[in-house]
């Protein structure tokens, strides 16, 4: 397991759809950012580095589109995760698996 403290950008279409995510992640090795637009990524990355970003899939197609551009032109080390539009219940399960597979969570 990774031992060092990781940045993950969590993207959720609202606040309240990221706030109750984070109350149901156990992953202490982690320092959340949050968002729910373009702008909010582009603020979060002109602060700090960011490991990973993970985008729900309610977010609009072209918004996450241009999310996944900006972070790739802003980095080569930050890696992308993104939700299909399954519905509101698919993305704590995508989260806690991609937690999971980065070895992240318990």
């Amino acid at each position: 397991m990774l031992h060092d403290r990781r940045t993950i950008l969590l993207l959720g279409r609202t606040p309240a759809v990221i706030a109750d995510l984070l109350e149901r992640v156990d992953a202490p090795a982690v320092t959340f950012f949050t968002g729910s637009s373009l702008e909010d990524v582009v603020a979060v990355l002109e602060r700090t580095r960011v490991d990973h970003v993970i985008l729900g899939g309610g977010l609009e197609l072209d918004t996450r589109l241009q999310i996944v551009r900006t972070v790739f032109e802003s980095s080569t080390s930050t890696t992308v995760h993104m939700n299909s539009p399954s519905g509101p219940g698919s993305y704590l399960p995508f989260v806690r698996a991609v937690l999971r597979g980065l070895e992240l969570a318990h």
